[in-house]
C-alpha cells in the first residue's frame, strides 16, 4: 500500500462508496506489526500510512476517516508503574517517526491490550478481582500517588507515558482490541464464561459511566471489545476460538445485558437462526456503539 495510485483505488472501492451509510472512521493498516520480528515490514508500516492518508486528503475524506495502526502491548519496554511506561528501545527508530505522524495528521494511537494474558501467565500473582474490573484495593503507582483498581486502565496510562516519553502529548491513546476468552484448554487459567461475561460486562458499565484513566481523567475510555462473534475455525489454543459473544451460529455465549441494543439473531428457543447470508451481512455492518465502547467481529 505504498503506491499512491493503488491506495488511492482502494479507497474508492472499498470505503467511498459506503461511507455515506455506515459509520467508517478509521483505515488500520497493519496489526501488531512492530511486534512482528520482522524488520523489513516494519519499515514499510510508516510510508503505507502516509500513502493512505495522502489519498484520503485526495479524496477529501481525511476529516472523516483517520490513518493509525494496531499495536501490541509487546512494544513496551516497561509498563509499571503506568507512570514510568516506556516503548522498547530497539523499536524506537520505528516509534517516533509513526508519533510524529500521529501528531501531524490528529490521529490516534491504537493498542491491543489483554488483561487476560497477564492472568493467564500468573494467576497465582495477578488477583483475579483486578483484572475483571471486580472490587480490589487496587495498585498504587509510586511516582503519581494514583491507584488503579483495574489492569486495563493501567496499560493505558503506561502507554500515554511511553508516548511522552518520547516527546508527545497530542496524541490519544484508544484500546482496538481487548475481551477475555469463555473456553481455554487446561494451562489457560480463567478462561470460563463466568470471567468473560464480567470482564465484558463491567467494561461496558464503566464506558456506559464515561470513566476515563487516573493519569488522563479529562479523556473518556475508547475501547474496541474483541469480538462479536467466536471464530471456530481459527488455529492456536482453545481459547483463541472463544473470545465471541456469540457462537458462528448466532447462539448467545453468555449474556453481558446487550439484548436490548444487538438485533436477535438467535431465537431465545434454538429453533432457528438467520441463513449464513443473514449474519455474514449482519457481522460486515456491525459496529455496535455504546458510548466508547465498540465490538469486532
Amino acid at each position: 500500500m505504498t503506491d499512491p495510485s493503488k491506495a488511492q483505488t482502494w479507497i474508492q472501492q472499498r470505503v467511498q462508496p459506503y461511507i455515506t451509510q455506515t459509520q467508517i472512521t478509521c483505515i488500520t493498516v497493519g496489526n501488531e506489526v512492530l511486534s512482528s520480528n520482522d524488520t523489513q515490514l516494519m519499515s514499510y508500516l510508516l510510508p503505507a500510512m502516509q500513502t493512505v492518508q495522502g489519498a484520503l486528503v485526495n479524496l477529501g475524506l481525511s476529516k472523516q476517516v483517520f490513518v493509525t495502526s494496531a499495536h501490541s502491548l509487546a512494544i513496551l519496554g516497561n509498563s509499571f508503574p503506568p507512570s514510568q511506561g516506556s516503548f522498547r528501545q530497539d523499536l524506537a527508530e520505528y516509534i517516533q517517526p509513526i508519533l510524529n505522524f500521529h501528531s501531524q495528521v490528529k490521529s490516534p494511537f491504537l493498542i491491543n491490550a489483554y488483561p487476560y494474558f497477564a492472568y493467564k501467565d500468573n494467576p497465582s500473582e495477578v488477583p483475579l478481582n483486578y483484572v475483571l474490573f471486580q472490587p480490589n484495593s487496587g495498585n498504587r503507582d509510586p511516582y503519581t500517588n494514583l491507584n488503579y483498581d483495574n489492569m486495563l486502565y493501567a496499560q493505558i496510562d503506561a502507554v500515554y507515558a511511553a508516548i511522552k516519553a518520547m516527546g508527545h502529548t497530542d496524541i490519544e491513546v484508544k484500546i482496538s482490541e481487548t475481551g477475555w476468552p469463555s473456553k481455554g484448554d487446561p494451562d489457560e487459567a480463567g478462561a470460563t464464561p463466568e470471567n468473560a461475561g464480567l470482564y465484558n460486562s463491567n467494561l461496558l458499565r464503566r464506558i456506559q459511566e464515561n470513566q476515563s484513566t487516573p493519569a488522563n481523567p479529562l479523556v473518556p475510555v475508547d475501547v474496541y471489545v474483541f469480538a462479536l462473534f467466536n471464530e471456530d475455525l481459527k488455529p492456536g489454543p482453545t481459547s483463541e476460538r472463544n473470545y465471541g459473544l456469540y457462537y458462528p451460529d448466532g447462539a448467545p455465549v453468555y449474556d453481558i445485558g446487550l439484548q436490548g441494543y444487538l438485533p436477535e439473531i438467535y431465537s431465545a428457543s434454538h429453533e432457528k437462526t438467520l441463513p449464513n447470508s443473514s449474519l455474514l451481512c449482519f457481522a460486515l455492518a456491525c459496529l455496535i456503539i455504546f458510548g466508547s465502547l465498540q465490538f469486532l467481529w
